[in-house]
């Protein structure tokens, strides 16, 4: 499974992702955003299987597992471009705006804003066609929620 969807992710053009890959590639780059400061934390592991469980209607079981295959597909998976250009793909653009505002969640549920995860999202924003404007509504979004 992860030789198919890493194959898709280094292509050249990659291809519009199927849902379970998609799910896993999204998952992926949540692990990736968590690990940017080089402490991966159990409340980031909780709140990445949260978002993955709400997103995809899963049971806190199954999101737990993807978020398991997840980490081992981010430790072999390309470069962040490559990764979220097939995410691009694979998230209509009026769902992109949730993305980031998963991304945010994850960031922050650590209670520390990290320049290496900030810079991360910025990147990601970038690439998924996300202006500076929203990706800084979706942060405050998610701020408000945690209040």
């Amino acid at each position: 499974m992860f030789g198919r969807l890493l194959s898709s992710l280094m292509a050249q053009e990659p291809e519009r992702l199927p849902d379970p890959d998609a799910r896993l590639a999204l998952a992926a780059l949540l692990v990736r955003l968590a690990r940017a400061d080089e402490h991966y934390t159990d409340p980031e592991r909780t709140r990445i299987d949260r978002v993955v469980a709400k997103r995809y209607g899963l049971s806190p079981f199954e999101a737990a597992k993807i978020r398991a295959e997840a980490e081992v597909l981010e430790a072999e998976a390309p470069d962040t471009v490559r990764f979220t250009r097939a995410l691009k793909d694979a998230v209509p653009h009026e769902d992109r705006m949730s993305l980031m505002e998963a991304m945010w969640s994850v960031a922050l549920s650590d209670d520390d804003r990290d320049p290496r995860e900030d810079a991360m999202i910025r990147v990601t924003a970038d690439l998924l066609g996300i202006n500076d404007r929203d990706r800084a509504i979706a942060r405050q979004n998610v701020e408000n929620r945690r209040k």
